[in-house]
């Protein structure tokens, strides 16, 4: 029995919805100021999944006034409130780095349909 494993395996969250590439979310972060602890949602299409386990991390990509945006967050974090899936993305890749050169119409993800 790995002492590692039983400490990671407590740590899991396994409360979101099933999240895969391409997806359109809506992030519901968690955020402190001062004493005040607010929910702040940030959404976009996730574009990166890495790792495994406790620190498997997700990326999540926006534009923001012309300005792409990019979070990267552990997935077992406590600071993510929820995850909801928006709409479900037609993809053929496990990565979408090249949505960065892409502008308007062009970063778009073709939603699968269901």
């Amino acid at each position: 029995m790995d002492l590692v494993k039983v400490i990671e395996s407590e740590q899991l969250r396994n409360a979101y919805p099933e999240v895969e590439i391409g997806d359109f979310v809506k992030m519901h972060l968690k955020i402190k100021e001062g004493s005040r602890e607010r929910v702040q949602i940030f959404e976009g299409t996730v574009i990166a999944r890495k790792g495994g386990g406790l620190c498997e991390t997700i990326t999540v990509r926006r534009l923001s006034y012309g300005v792409g945006v990019e979070r990267i967050l552990p997935v077992h974090s406590p600071k993510i409130d929820k995850i909801e899936v928006i709409s479900i993305g037609d993809v053929r890749r496990a990565k979408l780095y090249y949505l960065r050169q892409k502008v308007g119409k062009q970063a778009r993800v073709r939603e699968k349909q269901r």
